[in-house]
This record gives C-alpha cells, sequence and structure tokens, in this order.
C-alpha cells in the first residue's frame, strides 16, 4: 500500500544542507498499524508530511496505493491526497464556525460527492465515533476527546486507504486516550491502515509494528518496551 524505496530529505539554507531523513526502504501493507517514535527534532513530522503528501521527497522513490507520487503535478496529488489519505491533528483543526455535520463535510465537498452520498458518509462516521446525536453542536460545546473524535470522523468519512494520525493523544487525559486508542484500533480492525507518531510508549507498543526515527535515520524496533525506553 506503501513503498518508499531509499528515500531521502534534505532542507537547503544558503550553503547549509541539513539532512532531515536519511536513505531508507520502508513497506507498509494494507491494513497495518504502525506506530512512529522518535525524540523531538528526529525526522518524525518530515516523514509523516512525506508520507501525507504535504511535502517533496528529495531523492528515492514514494508508491501510494501503487502510485508513484514523485511524477504528480501538484494539483494531481492534492486530488490524490484528499482520496487516500486522511489526517488525524493533535490540535483537532476542526473549524469553530461549523457544527460536527459541517465539519465533516468539507473534505467530501472537494471531492465532489453528492448531497446523498455526503449525507450518507458523514452519519456513518459520526455514528462509528458514538457522536451521531450530536451533529448540530459546535466544536467549542465538546470536550477535548469528542472533539478528537470529529477530527477522526472527519479523516474516515471520505473512506481513505491510510489515516496519518499526528499525535492524536497528545492533548488528552489517560481516560480520554483510551478511548481514541480503542477507536482506531476498531477502524484498523475494518482495514483501514494507520500509520501514528506518538511519544506515549504504551500507545506504541499496541500497533502491529514499531519504527523508530532518530537522527534522521528510520530503522524497524522489536515489539518490545526495552526498544522505545528512549523516545
Amino acid at each position: 500500500m506503501l513503498k518508499m524505496h531509499r528515500l531521502a530529505k534534505a532542507f537547503y539554507t544558503e550553503n547549509i544542507k541539513t539532512q532531515a531523513l536519511q536513505p531508507f526502504d520502508l513497506i507498509i501493507e494494507q491494513g497495518e498499524f504502525v506506530s512512529v517514535i522518535g525524540p523531538s527534532g528526529s525526522g518524525k513530522t518530515t516523514f509523516l508530511n512525506i508520507a501525507g503528501l504535504l511535502e517533496e521527497h528529495s531523492e528515492g522513490l514514494y508508491e501510494l496505493d501503487g502510485q508513484d507520487v514523485s511524477k504528480m503535478k501538484d494539483k494531481q496529488k492534492s486530488a490524490y491526497r484528499n482520496e487516500k489519505v486522511g489526517f488525524i491533528f493533535q490540535s483537532f483543526n476542526l473549524i469553530p464556525e461549523l457544527n460536527l455535520y459541517d465539519n465533516i463535510d468539507m473534505p467530501l465537498r472537494y471531492r465532489k460527492f453528492n448531497h446523498s452520498e455526503r449525507h450518507k458518509r458523514i452519519t456513518h462516521a459520526l455514528e462509528q465515533v458514538g457522536l451521531a446525536g450530536r451533529k448540530n453542536h459546535y466544536p467549542s460545546q465538546l470536550s477535548g476527546g469528542q472533539q478528537q473524535r470529529v477530527a477522526i470522523a472527519r479523516a474516515i468519512a471520505g473512506s481513505p486507504s491510510v489515516i496519518l494520525a499526528d499525535e492524536p493523544t497528545g492533548n488528552l487525559d489517560s481516560k480520554m486516550a483510551d478511548g481514541i486508542m480503542s477507536l482506531l484500533k476498531d477502524i484498523n480492525a475494518q482495514g483501514t491502515s494507520i500509520i501514528m507518531v506518538t511519544h506515549d510508549n504504551e500507545q506504541a507498543e499496541q500497533a502491529s509494528r514499531i519504527i523508530q526515527i532518530k537522527d534522521g535515520y528510520l530503522n524497524e524496533c522489536e515489539h518490545t518496551a526495552k526498544a522505545i525506553a528512549y523516545a
């Protein structure tokens, strides 16, 4: 589903080159749940941005769902991202002026789904996250955990191939975080791939695979607490 071969990323400022990601190979199959761990500044966010087609890689090959995305023009890449990738952010990124229904509706409009199809997808997504009765509420009327559930509903409404979650429980207390992790695992069990950046060792261990990024180097970890104790 996701294939990266000798992929690398460098940033250039005047005469200075900063190697954010060293060349690496990675394959993530459809339906996998992968945790990405590592210290702050290690390259996790850069990796996630490249995976989500938000940032260009400098070298190598990146195929998403069988398509070489490096050959796409910006408009093609944007449309492909909207179709294939769902995003969940630590800060929720909900639009405060819109109710829950319209927050989920907005990205579906970009894909030109008709009204009936959008309504069906929004209703189903809200049911999945347990907020079907709150579709007319606004983000300010919800708890942090509920807002993150709306963000998840927005991500899954488009039926993406992969969900990229960047510290999805970072702003939540432990009880709310446990609920979000349970929801993500349920979504993964239905066949959606999930790549989750986290600093929480216990949450990382709930994934099927753990990838470690440190100083720009990406490595597969053993699935043990010892392997991620530094994070």
